[in-house]
């Protein structure tokens, strides 16, 4: 490993994406507090990884986000990076027990709220968050056109694609990152907000849907053209290691695949009077501010 090591909070750690990244972290020798939904998952993950700290929690609801920063607290003084990994793709509509929309808790309001309370932790180490995303924030896998933010229909219910919903919700995390950023430029703290995609990487997201002409489009194209999850999880271990400007977007250069470096995002994802209004919203649905 080149470098000292950091202290480095990992969501959505047990497949996939983040699975990946933490057994690139783990061989680099950062100190990894590593969380993860499934219980199961959680134990093996403790096993193979044993001197990373595991904390079972689901961070779709707030109860979850908050057992999970709390452990977060218990288990370090201070974090160098904050990396929300978390994600779904639901074939129907589904809510959580708060009456969330999946999608848009799990990509949106756990980022939210998950940065604002471990703030503290990051602004110790001048540290940074890193918002997995997705190219996906652009527009639909199936169907096209353009992604827009509906404020009036954050959850989705006038009208439920699976794929719309996906697409929505990350445009929604890339505009949290952003005025994020702003936020922290504005009282001059040191702290960045990044955001990376792993291009398309095969993880257990794909051909999960339930839609059976999709799923089986998806499966097709995932075996041509996917990349494994090394290769994604790349993308987030460079935004969180190489020093780079705050709301960098982060991907392969040529989208889905290329060397990994600073890469562009949709115009909707440029919307600052959006981003503000999301940020806004976002306070009053989690009932949380941000120590800023």
């Amino acid at each position: 490993m080149t470098g000292p090591a950091r202290t480095i909070a990992l969501i959505g750690a047990t497949s996939g994406l983040g699975r990946a990244a933490a057994d690139q972290l783990a061989k680099q020798g950062h100190n990894l507090i590593l969380v993860g939904r499934d219980p199961q998952r959680a134990l093996r993950l403790a096993e193979q990884l044993p001197g990373a700290v595991v904390i079972g929690a689901d961070v779709s609801t707030s109860a979850g986000v908050d057992r999970a920063a709390s452990q977060i607290g218990d288990a370090a003084d201070h974090l160098d990076a904050l990396v929300n990994n978390a994600g779904v793709m639901m074939p129907a509509r589904q809510t959580t027990s708060e009456g969330a929309e999946l999608n848009f808790a799990v990509h949106h309001l756990a980022p939210y709220s998950m940065t604002s309370k471990l703030l503290p932790l990051l602004a110790r180490g001048a540290g940074r968050v890193v918002n997995v995303n997705s190219e996906g924030h652009r527009a639909p896998l199936f169907g096209g056109g353009a992604v827009r933010i509906d404020v009036d229909d954050l959850d989705g219910s006038h009208g439920y694609d699976p794929f719309v919903a996906y697409s929505r919700t990350k445009l929604a995390n890339l505009l949290f990152t952003s005025e994020l950023q702003r936020h922290l430029d504005a009282v001059g703290s040191p702290l960045r907000a990044l955001t990376a995609h792993p291009g398309y990487s095969h993880t257990n997201l794909q051909g999960a849907t339930g839609r059976k002409l999709g799923d089986a489009l998806m499966s097709a194209v995932t075996r041509i053209v996917a990349t494994d999850a090394d290769f994604g999880a790349r993308q987030t271990l460079y935004a969180t290691s190489v020093d780079l400007p705050g709301n960098t977007f982060v991907g392969p250069r040529f989208g889905q695949v290329g060397r990994t470096q600073p890469v562009r995002r949709s115009r909707a994802a440029h919307n600052a009077t959006t981003a503000a209004a999301l940020w806004e919203l976002s306070e009053q649905l989690t009932a949380t501010k941000f120590p800023l």
